[in-house]
């Protein structure tokens, strides 16, 4: 059994703009905002927060199952994620519509503005995921990610029927979402993933506080950028981890989508909620090292060697079996 990722799969279409988006606005004219950055550079990647998930996974060797749809234009992306160890036969390729597009400017603040074309990715809600986890002989984790809103209803519905343990992290879909949907995707969960910004919309369309949100999934799991991590368990101390220093501040897209994969790898081993952490940090800071949020180069020795720096010895002394196997 492994890990199904569901979500979206997208081309990231990402720029750069050198000065600061807070100069630029004028906070009165909120009203009329209508502004444009000249940026200074423009990368085509490959993307999609479960795409991003899900090569991650891959690169540390779980070979997850890849669910969501795509355009005719994902031949090559395809290809891409088969060579990095993703399982991309359950993806669904679209007669008609283009693969998602990520658009994305981000300044000199690391803050970014955004815009997503969902195209393909609305005929995930098609998908259903018995047969892909009859054919795995079972799942150990299905993965709710961002994507189609009623594509993501629906897999949170079929894993509580189906009693599939299920990851939710709704992501940037939470701006679009009221409070009885997202209760919908929370209720049951097994691992809640939100950032800090996120976790206060959820809470504040849901009404829910923090013992609410405990009482509805089994881990809660909030990253805060350079604040690290905390991993919250009903009646259980927190866990608070600190990201390892980065070697530069390339782009931010792509992090949480390498934490939650980290993180997850850890689970998936049974190696406990804070080396999964450690782990999921460890992860995060490649990507922000590199431009685009697949290509950072994953190499076990280096990998190891900073995570023990960052964390110690005997945490990796737990880990390293697993990343060298």
């Amino acid at each position: 059994m492994g890990i199904i990722v569901t979500g979206s799969i997208a081309t990231d279409h990402l720029a750069v703009f050198p000065g600061r988006f807070v100069e630029q606005i004028l906070p009165d004219q909120l009203e009329n905002l209508s502004v444009s950055f000249l940026v200074e550079d423009l990368a085509i990647r490959r993307g999609g927060a479960a795409a991003n998930i899900a090569f991650n996974l891959g690169c540390l060797g779980l070979a997850p199952a890849l669910v969501g749809a795509v355009g005719a234009d994902f031949a090559e992306y395809g290809q891409w994620l088969s060579e990095h160890g993703v399982d991309i036969s359950a993806v669904h390729v679209s007669s008609t519509l283009h693969t998602a597009r990520f658009l994305c400017t981000t300044d000199s603040d690391q803050n970014q503005i955004a815009s997503f074309y969902a195209g393909a990715m609305t005929e995930s809600r098609d998908i259903e995921l018995k047969p892909i986890v009859d054919r795995m002989g079972g799942t150990d984790l299905v993965v709710v990610g961002p994507s189609d809103p009623v594509a993501m209803q629906r897999h949170s519905q079929e894993c509580r029927e189906r009693g599939y343990p299920f990851a939710a992290d709704p992501s940037q879909q939470l701006a679009w979402l009221d409070g009885d949907e997202i209760k919908r995707l929370v209720e049951g969960a097994t691992y809640l993933f939100t950032n800090t910004y996120e976790r206060g919309l959820l809470e504040h369309k849901t009404g829910w506080g923090d013992d609410d949100i405990l009482a509805r999934v089994g881990v809660s799991v909030m990253t805060r950028g350079a604040k690290g991590v905390t991993v919250r368990r009903p009646g259980e101390p927190v866990i608070s981890v600190m990201p390892p220093q980065d070697l530069a501040k390339a782009d931010p897209t792509g992090v949480g989508d390498a934490f939650r994969a980290g993180f997850l790898a850890g689970v998936h081993w049974g190696i406990g909620d804070e080396r999964s952490a450690q782990l999921g940090c460890m992860l995060a800071t490649l990507v922000i090292e590199s431009v685009g949020t697949q290509e950072h180069k994953f190499e076990p020795e280096t990998f190891m060697q900073r995570f023990s720096e960052a964390y110690g010895p005997d945490s990796a002394a737990e880990v390293a079996a697993h990343v060298h196997a």
